[in-house]
Parts: structure tokens; sequence; C-alpha cells
């Protein structure tokens, strides 16, 4: 199948020092020499990937559609990206948008339409595309839509928070999944093949599966690392004693779970919920332990404490701002220690998820009834005219009355009225409900009056 030509804007391809010169194998990085060629090539994806399943079929249909892949790393987003370029025979363009900003994109427009006077697709490749901001990412949308290439971003994040409304719904989103130890058992074989003179034996091989975490990546550049210092000390052969010692211990030793980023973040915001200190420090220092970004765990800690806590007890909010604030100001490791502190008190916190239900009703009931007008009472009446026009008249001032409480006034547009914050009776709310129910309760004098 054809493959880019070196003058794609493709930065890790392998291209030789001079044209047409022959490139030593050995200078070829494992990877690279194990990187799928067709479909039928790629290890793990079979939900994607297996007969009749969404990607084969985008694959066979012969008409390219933009895609987001979203998954941990190491699991072929780029790859298979590389295989849609060639199996449409489309000219492939790269973009990192962790080091790439507005004069990539518009190097790819100038190459993607140079492409299409040739009659040839372009297939337009953006990693990390959550690293670009919102107005990066919307200069894609009118050549996306346009058809001057077709878009394939990727992805750690979730799309649905990270990339645009506008973006994402011209592009289906396609779930990776990390690998299984026997799916990285087949890589290790494979690579093992092609390295030839260094064996691991079956132990060395289930722990390097388990070290990998479920990273193609991570496991491949391990065997050519293990197996260059095997191959430097003269030994043929790699057990588990070995295998600790050639690892280095600058590599990071992720794990056995296997889980997705997207599943841990959820297993740290259900224990906070379910005020389990201890499980809740567990997955936080777990998702640091495997590379998440602090500042992606503070906002999220933000939210839990919005989210679960909320007028329960406020200081929860403050705490988790906090912790965000001084992990700006000190960063590692000290400013882990703040978010770690804000997890435990989140996790001991009083919970409370009034708030949250109650924005979400007021979202929809505002949604399902329009723009109701203001009543006159409480519309502003900064002029002469306006006031003449009724505006403000008949406004009751609070502080002026009983309790500093107007009994009886209506604050809702005429003939509306709804209920959507329900306190519990825990910390704070609890003192937060009896005031709302004696308050209601002088509306009930009042209206009896």
């Amino acid at each position: 199948m054809p493959r880019p030509g070196p003058g794609d804007l493709f930065p890790d391809a392998q291209v030789p020092a001079q044209q047409g010169a022959a490139v030593d194998p050995a200078l070829v990085p494992l990877a690279e020499r194990l990187r799928p060629r067709t479909i039928d090539d790629v290890v793990g994806q079979a939900h994607l990937l297996g007969p009749g399943k969404p990607l084969r079929v985008a694959f066979q249909s012969g008409r390219p559609h933009s895609m987001i892949f979203w998954g941990p790393p190491g699991v072929g987003k780029t790859t298979l990206a590389r295989l849609m370029a060639n199996a449409f025979d489309a000219q492939f363009i790269a973009i990192s948008a962790v080091l790439g900003g507005v004069k990539d994109i518009r190097d790819a427009v100038v190459a993607a339409q140079a492409a299409q006077l040739k009659g040839r697709r372009t297939i337009l490749f953006v990693d990390e595309v959550h690293r670009f901001n919102k107005a990066q990412q919307d200069a894609f949308l009118p050549y996306v839509e346009s058809g001057l290439f077709t878009f394939i971003g990727a992805t750690t994040e979730n799309p649905s928070f990270e990339v645009n409304s506008a973006l994402l719904s011209r592009a289906r989103v396609y779930v990776l999944q990390a690998l299984s130890t026997d799916e990285l058992r087949e890589l290790i074989s494979r690579a093992l093949a092609l390295i030839g003179d260094i064996r691991f034996d079956d132990d060395a091989q289930a722990q390097l599966a388990a070290w990998a975490d479920g990273d193609a990546r991570r496991v491949i550049n391990a065997v050519e690392v293990v197996a260059d210092s095997a191959r430097g000390a003269g030994r043929d052969t790699v057990d588990p004693a070995w295998l600790e010692t050639a690892l280095s211990q600058n590599l990071r030793r992720f794990d056995k779970g296997g889980d997705a980023f997207y599943d841990q973040i959820s297993a740290l915001h259900k224990s906070v919920r379910g005020s389990d200190p201890d499980a809740s420090l567990y997955w936080f220092c777990r998702m640091l332990d495997g590379g998440a970004d602090p500042r992606y765990l503070a906002r999220r800690i933000v939210r839990m404490a919005i989210e679960d806590i909320g007028l329960a007890d406020p200081r929860a909010l403050d705490i988790a701002q906090a912790g965000a604030d001084v992990y700006e100001r000190l960063g590692s490791p000290e400013g882990e220690l703040a978010l770690a502190q804000a997890v435990v008190y989140l996790a001991c916190a009083a919970k409370s998820n009034a708030v949250y239900m109650a924005y979400n009703a007021a979202r929809r009931f505002a949604e399902q009834n329009g723009s109701a007008p203001v009543p006159i009472h409480l519309r502003n009446a900064p002029t002469k005219l306006m006031k003449q026009l009724g505006h403000g008249k008949a406004y009751r001032y609070a502080h002026d009355e009983p309790h500093a409480y107007a009994a009886g006034e209506t604050y809702f547009p005429d003939g509306m009225q709804a209920r959507f914050y329900q306190p519990t009776d825990r910390g704070l709310e609890a003192k937060i409900r009896q005031k709302l129910e004696f308050l209601r309760g002088l509306d009930r004098q009042k209206d009896e009056e």
C-alpha cells in the first residue's frame, strides 16, 4: 500500500538522510518496525476492527469520515490514523497539539489544497487534540465542512469535555481500549521474533506485560531496552530478576490494574462521594503515579466539592480551590499534598447534591418555559420614563420587612411557580432547611391574612 512521502508533514516519519539511500534496519526503532501495515496486523481493538465492526466497515467503505479516537496512551490511535490514510491513498498530515499552533494548521491547509488540485485526498491527524484551545479547534471547522481534508483527532481526555461541541458534532467518536495482558504478550512475541537473538522466559514476559499496564508502545520500547541491556551484558535470556535490573528506575512503574484513565477518575469521584478517604487517596495517588496531570485532578476535585458536598459544607469548595491554587503556586510535589488534603476533606465532609439537582432542574425548567417577561414590580427603573411606566412599583424592600423577608412576595414571572432546591438534613444544609421552612411559614401566614 502507498506510504506517506517524505514531503508530508509527518514529524516522526523515517526518512533517509539522502533520497534513495538504504536505511539500516538496526537504526529503525523496534516500534516502527512493528508498526502494522494493514488493519489485520493491529493487535487489540477487536470491538472496532473485528468483522462487521465500525472501524473495519469504515476502512472498507471507500469513504473516509472525520473521527476522534479516545483512549489511553499506546493503544494505536496514531497507527489507525496512518492506516486510514494508506487505505484511501490519501496524503497524511500530522500535527501535535502539544507542540503545534495556528501556523501548523495554516501549513496543513496549504498542503491539503495542493493535494486537492492533484485529485488526492488528505487526512489531517491531530494528536492530543484536547490541548488546542477553542479558537484553534474552531480553525478546522470550515475545512472539515468543505471536505478539504478528513479530520482525525486523538485524545486521552473525554472529548465531551475537552473538544468543542461544533467540532465534536462533525466527527464520530471511537473509544479505544487498553490492551489486555494476552494482547501485550502477542506484541512481545512479535518483538522478540524481530530481535531474534534474545529470549525472554515466560515469567519475564508475564511480568513485562503486567508492567506495561495496557500500553503497547511502552511494552515494545521496554523489550528493546531490556534486549539491548542483555546483549551488552552477554546474556541471551531474560528472566524476571534481570528484567527488574534492566528496567531503569527512571521508567515509571505502572500498577497492574489496567483500568482506563477515565475509569480511574470515576473511581476517585465515587470514593469521595462514598465518604471513603482511604480509597479516595488511593485513586488520587494511583492517577498521579500513572502520569495524570495534577491540574486536571484539581479541576475534578473542585467539581466534586460543588456536585457532592455543596452547601452541606461550603468550606469544601474553599479547600478544593485553595488546593488548586497552591498547586499552581508551588507545583510538584508540594502542591500535590495540598490536593491530597482537599481529597481527604471532601471525602470526610457532609454530603449533599441538592444544589446540583436544583441547578439541573432549573435549567430544564428554563428551557421548557421560554422567555416569560419580568414582572413589573421587579423591573429596574433608572429613568423617569421607566418609573412612569410602573417599573419597580409596589416592590417591597426585604430589609425593611420583619426578619428581612417580604412574606408573600413573588419573584417568578406571573403565573409561574416552581420549587427546585430541596436542602438535605446534613451539615449546614440542615440549618438552611430550617430557615427556608420558617420563611415559607411566613408566606402561608401572609396568604391567610
